[in-house]
């Protein structure tokens, strides 16, 4: 690349006309090295540097502006440069110098004369004295350019002088190619007189080539700069190329292409390593590098050896070309044809090593024109990485390519729904355009209604599902000819993915039931009865009949419907507490493929519905690692805060690092998510109730209270009625509580035991008592909370039991059934304890030592009255009322009449009459 100048620069001093050098941008520092040996040579001692730089680097640019310089200065300049087209002919350089030192009419033979082998002592000493003789007349600088080209017999005359002119005023520099080796008689350094100065011409910065260019100082200057490595010459040829709005690391020349090719002939096999090293690009590593070539290992490891050094290729473990602008070059002085081909077997070979699909597939993209059958999946599988990475108009380049190939029907209609997808984030006519395309080519029925609900299982939601939703609703009515098995399936999944996206109420579920008769498939019937579960738990009318249709839906191995994220909640909400269920559930999403969703890692949607089921059993440690180690690789993927599965998870662990104390781990969690993105149904809504748990857990009463309703404002919103979804009314109930607002309280137990009790299932309805139990007066209370005990036993939910321990011990203290308090809340906090439960845990424990402290007697009476007996007798007797006492002491009236029944048997008296004197004989006893 370097510019090869065959003008000879005007020997003698007296000749050189008196010039301005040419300014060399970015060149200052290296011309004032050069110039910095001019006194020495003036003051009569010898000086030498050699220039290397790569190709185009401007060597031989600079050299001439030194000898410019040099000639204003008073020295005699003779240049010579070196060809690799007159490298054979012995002394072709030494006689470009010998005859611009030969003084005209000297009476001795000329050194042409005697240049060869019969004469060559006396050739060498002919050029020595030419030198000698021109430095008598003044100071000398010699140049040789492309040192590394010169003969054999040059490179001798110059050794042969090396140490004779010493003392002389002479000045030698010479310019080489970095990395190319010299001729093998003479090392470079044989041939620089003294010791030499080196110089190495790197590339120019910013500054430099924004004036080559003719640019502004600036970003684009900058890029220009990088994809050249700032080679001046590489700099010019990109320059009438910088069309506005171009790219320049992806401009090239096809004249560079060919020069490089040229000059890379003289190097075995380097011209095929080459070319392969500019079709694999970033993924030239030496086993594709010598494959693609063609060469053999051996010989393809010296190629890459002999380029490294010439800097064309990194000197690392993948020696890629080190420029774009070089590589773009390569590539478009490459015909057509053969730059597809090569990308075609590129693209092979990479696809045999296990390469990522990405890189098969820009391989592919380039491949225009060649049936590459096999690459359709690598193009498709690219296209959907590329869409849910944010980069939709590379997706939908991939599938372009895709649809060049010889398609069957259905694969076709596949690939025009994956484009119509890409394609709806940048042009939505476009896209619906590209789906009516689909409709049109539909064939096999079967085909393209699994195409269909892989696309609506594929979309995490919002306007993607909008376009899957109808691009369904199309080739469903396309299918409906088929009859109700031919086309239930999709019908059913449409359904379930309209529903999940809308933020208002679902479609009408009503519309499908006339469709449910005629059906015969065994997959139609499963798909109905999962809709008949849906209906179920949205209306909140029966948990028998829910888990029933969910058992029915679960007979088949396609568990693609319970992979739908709006199905896949609701289920695992139903069945947690149904072990043997839960099993059979993880053992359909147990597939063998990867997701539909990219979003969603390989295993995770069953262990999320382990983790669920672990967290409604009250196993919350092992629930949480369940739920931390699959949103490690949510984050992995970028889903943790966009896919609706991410932010299940993710509200699932907040839920239990809140019931395992936490705060500060779920905290930062929350500070993670998107409440603004997450606006689908289930996962805003458990966002909004994991949010309000965690604010009431950390004393942000208000702000949770607000939280728990907004979510079950939407829950009603949406004509959700399962009670056990999330248990919002019951938190938000004991929320009002602790803010006074105990008529809010009330009316919230009331609607949730409602509920409760017309769903049926064990959970929810112990839930509902226990909070009833709260909000309840005396007898009516124990009653509930006993009631929530009982039913809380006969299922799995043992941190619900715990929680109505604790309320139910508590209670009993207060009421003066110190015994029966122990007893209770010892189990509560065994229980808690168990569930590892710490918050509710401390608080059992507690109301456990109050209680074993009000049953021990009061020290201070000899008839063994209790602290809290004591304490209601003592004002009893000041004369307070029952009704103040309970006031005071925060208990209820009946509960002081218990404690003053148990004091006046215990003092012997029969009432409140005698209890002053009673209590004064039992203190002067004591």
């Amino acid at each position: 690349m370097d510019t090869e100048v065959n003008s000879e620069h005007p020997v003698s001093g007296a000749s050189v006309p008196k010039r301005p050098a040419p300014r060399l941008p970015g060149r200052e520092p290296e011309l004032s090295r050069l110039t910095s040996l001019f006194p020495v040579a003036l003051d009569g001692t010898a000086a030498s540097a050699v220039l290397v730089g790569e190709f185009g680097m401007g060597k031989s640019a600079t050299l001439h502006t030194a000898a410019a310089l040099a000639a204003d200065a008073g020295f005699t300049v003779a240049v010579a440069t070196g060809s690799r087209l007159e490298s054979h002919l012995p002394g072709g350089l030494a006689r470009q110098l010998a005859d611009a030192l030969d003084e005209p009419g000297a009476p001795r033979p000329s050194f042409a004369e005697q240049c060869g082998p019969a004469g060559e002592s006396e050739a060498l000493e002919h050029f020595f004295r030419l030198v000698r003789d021109a430095t008598e007349r003044g100071p000398l600088f010699l140049g040789i350019d492309n040192v590394h080209l010169a003969d054999a017999w040059s490179m001798r005359c110059l050794a042969y002088i090396r140490h004779r002119v010493l003392d002389l005023p002479v000045l030698i520099i010479l310019t080489s190619l970095t990395g190319h080796p010299p001729h093998r008689e003479v090392a470079l350094l044989e041939m620089a007189g003294c010791t030499p100065a080196t110089i190495t011409l790197n590339g120019l910065g910013d500054a430099a080539a924004a004036e080559i260019l003719g640019l502004a100082p600036g970003e684009l200057a900058t890029a220009c700069r990088e994809a050249t490595g700032g080679n001046p010459y590489l700099l010019n040829a990109l320059r009438p190329r910088l069309l506005p709005g171009a790219d320049p690391h992806e401009l090239g020349s096809s004249l560079i292409g060919q020069v490089l090719h040229t000059r890379m002939q003289e190097f075995p096999d380097a011209p095929a390593i080459l070319h392969a090293a500019a079709i694999l690009g970033e993924d030239a590593g030496f086993d594709l590098l010598a494959q693609l070539a063609g060469v053999d290992e051996l010989d393809a490891l010296q190629a890459i050896d002999t380029m490294v050094r010439l800097h064309l290729l990194h000197n690392s473990s993948r020696p890629t070309l080190t420029l774009p602008f070089v590589r773009n070059s390569v590539l478009k002085d490459m015909p057509q044809t053969t730059r597809a081909v090569n990308h075609a077997r590129a693209a092979k070979l990479l696809s045999e090593t296990g390469a990522a699909a990405e890189r098969v597939a820009a391989h592919l993209l380039e491949a225009t024109s060649i049936r590459i059958p096999w690459g359709v999946d690598v193009l498709r599988l690219s296209a959907r990485n590329a869409v849910f990475s944010g980069r939709p108009d590379l997706g939908a380049r991939y599938l372009r390519r895709a649809l060049e190939e010889r398609l069957t029907s259905g694969r076709r209609v596949a690939v025009l729904l994956q484009l119509a997808h890409a394609e709806f984030q940048l042009d939505p006519p476009a896209a619906a355009q590209r789906v009516r395309e689909a409709v049109d080519t539909v064939g096999n029925r079967d085909t393209a209604a699994f195409i269909a609900s892989a696309m609506l299982l594929s979309l995490c939601g919002g306007q993607d599902a909008r376009l899957a939703i109808s691009a369904a609703g199309q080739i469903a009515a396309r299918l409906d000819a088929g009859g109700p098995d031919a086309v239930w399936p999709l019908l059913c999944m449409t359904y379930l993915a309209e529903a999940g996206s809308r933020l208002g109420p679902p479609p009408e579920f009503r519309d499908f039931e006339e469709q449910w008769a005629p059906l015969t498939d065994p997959a139609a019937q499963r798909s109905r009865s999962a809709l008949l579960a849906l209906d179920a738990v949205r209306s909140g009318a029966s948990s028998p009949d829910a888990v029933a249709h969910f058992a029915d839906a679960m007979t088949g191995d396609d568990g693609e419907l319970f992979e739908q994220h709006y199905f896949f909640t609701l289920a695992t909400a139903v069945l947690a507490d149904e072990p043997a269920h839960v099993d059979r559930l993880c053992r359909v999403l147990d597939v063998e493929r990867e997701p539909w969703d990219v979003h969603v890692p390989h295993g995770a949607l069953p262990t999320l519905a382990r983790g669920i089921a672990l967290q409604a059993s009250g196993d919350l440690q092992r629930a949480s690692v369940h739920f931390e180690s699959l949103l490690r690789r949510f984050d992995e993927r970028g889903g943790t805060t966009t896919c609706p599965v991410g932010v299940l998870c993710a509200a699932k662990l907040v839920e239990c690092w809140v019931d395992l104390g936490r705060f500060e781990a779920a905290t930062s969690l929350l500070d993670r998510m998107d409440f603004v993105a997450s606006q689908g149904l289930f996962t805003h809504t458990y966002l909004l109730y994991a949010r309000g748990r965690l604010r009431v857990a950390t004393g942000y009463t208000r702000f949770g209270f607000e939280d728990l309703l907004s979510c079950g404002r939407r829950l009603a919103h949406h004509g959700m009625r399962f009670p056990g979804f999330v248990p919002w009314r019951a938190h938000a109930a004991r929320a009002a509580l602790a803010l006074g607002q105990a008529d809010d309280a009330a009316r919230l137990a009331e609607e949730d035991m409602t509920a409760s009790t017309r769903w049926g299932a064990a959970r929810p309805l112990g839930t509902a008592l226990t909070t009833l139990g709260l909000v309840r007066e005396d007898d009516e209370a124990e009653r509930a909370l006993n009631k929530a005990i009982t039913t809380l036993r006969s299922s799995p939910a043992r941190l619900q039991l715990a929680t109505a321990l604790t309320e139910l011990g508590t209670l009993q203290a207060r009421h003066g059934q110190s015994e029966k308090a122990i007893e209770t809340l010892r189990q509560a906090v065994e229980l808690s304890e168990h569930c590892g439960a710490r918050p509710l845990a401390r608080r059992a424990a507690e109301e456990l030592r109050s209680a074993r402290r009000a049953l021990t007697p009061a020290k201070d009476n000899e008839h063994g009255l209790t602290r809290q007996e004591n304490r209601i007798a003592v004002m009893a007797a000041q004369g307070l009322t029952n009704r103040e006492i309970a006031t005071a002491l925060h208990l209820t009236r009946r509960t002081v009449e218990l404690h003053l029944s148990g004091a006046y048997r215990k003092l012997g008296i029969p009432g409140r009459a005698e209890l002053g004197g009673a209590l004064a004989k039992s203190q002067r006893g004591g």
